[in-house]
């Protein structure tokens, strides 16, 4: 079998992904704020999860180009 190498969209969607997906969640909780608190609560929370990842999937990827 072959190994495909991957395309520079899929390696910047490996990395960055999820905080892109945060800073959409947070946009959405900002903008709905006041509106309706149980839609707002579950966006911020949304924030703080993806970002999470998102800083873990960059931490990785850095750890891992740096042992190469």
């Amino acid at each position: 079998m072959e190994k495909q190498s991957s395309s520079k969209l899929d390696r910047w969607r490996d990395k960055y992904g999820a905080l892109v997906i945060a800073l959409a969640c947070l946009y959405s909780g900002i903008s709905s704020w006041g509106q309706n608190w149980i839609l707002t609560s579950v966006l911020v929370f949304g924030t703080f999860v993806c970002g999470a990842f998102g800083f873990f999937d960059i931490k990785r990827a850095f750890k891992g180009k740096n042992s190469r």
